[in-house]
């Protein structure tokens, strides 16, 4: 009965090594294969047979880009502010051996450094600075986990930090200072607005005096050349007058006009002297008019 057990077991157990010998690798994916225990060969993707009992599957690899989840830690700024950091690690094998015998776990290592990067960079930056530095923080964690993953058969593609948190207490402060710098460019966006408004408003005002100025100047200089003409046109009409007046005194009986014109001239002058509420007191006698005649006819002949 006992020996019946023993080569059922011995049966099932040589079967599955045979089945197990028998080894379909898929795509993107490799097994590492020892020989009792030493490196032998690396399978790849297809059909493939091992002999029982020597060979023995120790790795599996897949050689997809994967992508690693890297816990949140607490990083100190070099304001000595606590942030709390996570991030993505994108990693790809290259040497499926040296991943399996270059290191005892490329996945935890690689998170490891990455963690250790990260607060080492964040040490030497302000809080300020990590917000706007997320490339170059990324950057540099790549070229030093890709520098040490090199012997370990994996290259590392990209670092992306998903958050970036500090504590509640610094975003309020942040958000009180955000808030204080908007309402300063407000204040400044409506002061040079007003300013510039007033200066757009003297200088409409300004043009305005000036135009209303110029106007006016234009305006006078055009009064005095219509008075000019004026005061030039009455001087040539007076002189031609006077001229005519000239020459006709010079003619025959010029003498005896003047004197009638001078006498009649005499004569209605006195008509507008009396007015009411109005003394007169006239030198002579009006009466007489022939003797007011002679008088003004003698003037006249004296001179």
């Amino acid at each position: 009965m006992i020996s019946g057990i023993f080569w059922t077991l011995f049966t099932i157990v040589i079967a599955y090594k045979f089945i197990r010998s028998v080894r379909v690798v898929p795509a993107q994916e490799v097994l590492i294969v020892e020989w009792l225990g030493k490196y032998d060969k690396t399978l790849n993707a297809g059909l493939h047979f091992l002999v029982p009992f020597f060979h023995k599957v120790t790795y599996n690899h897949i050689l997809k880009e994967q992508a690693i989840e890297v816990q949140p830690q607490i990083c100190i700024t070099k304001d000595n502010v606590q942030v709390k950091v996570d991030g993505v690690l994108y990693l790809k094998i290259l040497d499926p051996k040296a991943a399996s015998y270059g290191i005892e776990d490329y996945r935890f290592a690689a998170i490891q450094l990455s963690q250790t990067t990260m607060r080492a960079i964040i040490g030497t930056m302000e809080l300020d600075k990590t917000f706007e530095a997320r490339d170059s923080i990324n950057r540099k964690i790549v070229d030093v986990i890709d520098q040490a993953a090199e012997p370990w058969g994996v290259q590392v593609n990209r670092y992306e930090i998903q958050n970036l948190s500090p504590p509640k207490s610094v975003l309020e402060s942040m958000e009180k200072q955000k808030t204080a710098e908007l309402n300063k460019k407000a204040d400044i966006s409506l002061s040079e607005g007003d300013r510039d408004s007033k200066i757009n408003r003297s200088q409409g005002l300004k043009e305005e005096a000036i135009n209303k100025s110029e106007g006016e100047k234009q305006k006078r200089i055009n009064e005095s050349e219509g008075k000019a003409q004026e005061i030039e046109s009455i001087a040539m009409a007076t002189s031609k007058g006077i001229e005519a007046i000239a020459n006709a005194i010079s003619g025959n009986n010029g003498k005896e006009a003047v004197k009638l014109q001078v006498i009649q001239n005499f004569i209605s002058q006195f008509t507008h002297l009396a007015k009411s509420n109005t003394e007169v007191i006239l030198p002579m006698d009006l009466s007489n008019i022939d003797g007011i005649t002679k008088s003004v006819t003698k003037i006249i002949d004296s001179k």
